[in-house]
């Protein structure tokens, strides 16, 4: 490429030297070299804990690397150079989980047509009225995005998928001159991958550079240029034709295991939903939902973003209320009592609970503060808790992050660590959220294996999930939402294959 071209470009070039990073006491990257030019397209891999999203967060100005001589992080700007990110900042757009969670943390409950023109404002919050040619310009994106119907809704009222699919619009709006997408698609339905991957695909033509973070090969997207690869700290670079010519490294398959029969004996009730509506922000979310779930029935919830799934698990785990005439009835709960002594009987994770993770405690210690039914761990924890929370650390391959903050864990550690936290206690019935979401391959088959293991063990669960290969194999029943409502209940249809679909 003709450097005089790339250096008067409106599109950003960035080239790191020699560069060293610690975060938490522990040396993330190691001695990493790395050039960024206009019109690549950058396909970035690595394991749960690699890096990845630091050395995104350090391109983007969030994270400032060791102070070595020969370390150098250089920014070319239409001619202009600069060894500090404060002039071109605003001109990179980063997408990621922990964006994303900020609105959760700080309740950040405005529109969605104002979020997304908070990436024209290059701002976190609604700091003026947009002009008309602005409201404009994101119209449109909403449209391109496929969410033109979301624009006057609440974003915390969202669903994961449907708040992931604002922040894209949000930074695509910005007009940036470097993209930074850290596993974009979490949380995203098949419909919604499909999209997101189109409207990236229709920037390859473009100049506009962009690195694409993401844990499954299978979702890269078109028109990719070069991929990196981090390990251990350290980066491996080239074209993607030729890493696409060499075999991909296949995660173990766990053994396949028959389905579990519906058993004919009479099972316990934990949980019954009858003719229940939830409410939010004014929005019906749920109608007329009704749901019983018995001892050792594993539930699959399956349906389009925005269908009501994830508002589901919150209602049954008592995060939100039914409205009447509706009623929820939960096994040894009385109507007027706290609800704490369910939950604490409920292994649950989703994104919200991880966002809630508070970030100056140990991974071990929130461990123990869920065996209490609690956030944060209050008063010093008994030896025994200790116990109990090592061990459902190890069962998770975590057992090495328990004295590490959970502010330092990459997001796939910290969904290890809320997977020990909902493990650790003796639950009656698992909640799980997209459980899987953010983790390397290993670490899914792992889980996954983990879960089905409960249920073959006749623990019950409810699972939401977009992935047919997240399916447990011991599924009894699904669920199918659409827009709030009951698409099927009832025992798993036969013929659907929960393996190797996506």
């Amino acid at each position: 490429m003709n450097r005089t071209r790339w250096t008067r470009s409106p599109h950003l070039a960035v080239d790191l030297a020699h560069i060293g990073l610690i975060r938490g006491g522990r040396r993330i990257l190691r001695d990493l070299s790395w050039r960024i030019r206009p019109g690549q397209h950058w396909v970035l891999q690595g394991a749960n804990g690699a890096g990845k999203t630091q050395l995104l967060k350090l391109i983007a100005g969030d994270v400032w690397p060791q102070p070595l001589p020969a370390a150098r992080r250089v920014y070319h700007l239409r001619g202009a150079v600069s060894d500090e990110p404060l002039g071109v900042k605003e001109r990179i757009a980063y997408l990621g989980a922990e964006r994303q969670d900020r609105y959760e943390h700080y309740r950040w409950n405005h529109r969605v047509s104002s979020i997304v023109g908070t990436g024209i404002e290059h701002c976190d919050i609604p700091l003026r009225r947009l002009t008309s040619a602005e409201r404009l310009r994101v119209a449109q994106m909403l449209r391109r995005l496929g969410i033109a119907a979301l624009a006057a809704r609440r974003f915390l009222t969202l669903s994961q998928g449907e708040r992931r699919l604002v922040l894209l619009a949000r930074a695509l709006v910005s007009r940036p001159a470097l993209l930074l997408l850290d596993e974009p698609l979490n949380g995203l339905d098949e419909a919604n991958r499909v999209r997101v991957l189109a409207a990236l695909a229709t920037l390859r033509r473009s100049r506009l550079p962009w690195i694409y973070a993401t844990h499954r090969a299978d979702e890269a997207p078109g028109g990719a240029t070069h991929r990196a690869r981090l390990q251990r700290g350290r980066l491996q670079t080239g074209t993607w034709r030729r890493f696409r010519a060499t075999p991909a490294v296949r995660a173990p398959q766990q053994q396949r295991l028959q389905r579990k029969p519906l058993r004919k004996r009479l099972r316990a009730s934990l949980l019954e939903l009858r003719n229940a509506a939830v409410w939010r922000d004014g929005t019906a979310v749920l109608r007329d939902m009704s749901l019983h779930i018995r001892s050792s029935d594993c539930w699959v919830v399956h349906g389009a973003n925005g269908s009501g799934k994830s508002t589901l698990l919150a209602t049954l785990h008592g995060d939100h209320g039914v409205a009447s005439p509706g009623t929820v009835w939960r096994r040894g709960h009385r109507p007027g009592t706290p609800l704490q002594e369910f939950q604490r009987r409920v292994g649950r994770v989703s994104p919200e609970l991880q966002a809630a993770l508070p970030r100056q405690q140990t991974a071990l210690d929130c461990v123990v503060a869920g065996l209490r039914g609690a956030f944060r761990l209050d008063g010093a924890s008994r030896w025994s808790e200790r116990r109990a929370a090592m061990q459902a650390l190890r069962r998770v391959g975590a057992l090495r992050l328990a004295a590490r903050r959970c502010g330092e864990l990459s997001y796939g550690q910290a969904r290890r660590v809320l997977f020990a936290r909902a493990l650790a206690g003796h639950a009656d019935i698992f909640l799980l959220d997209e459980p899987y979401t953010g983790l390397d391959a290993p670490t899914r088959v792992r889980l996954r294996a983990l879960v089905d293991n409960l249920a073959g063990m006749e623990r019950s669960i409810v699972i939401a999930t977009h992935h047919r290969d997240d399916w447990p194999q011991h599924a009894t029943h699904e669920l199918e939402l659409g827009a709030g409502r009951v698409r099927y209940c009832g025992p798993l249809r036969q013929g659907r294959e929960l393996a190797g679909q996506s």
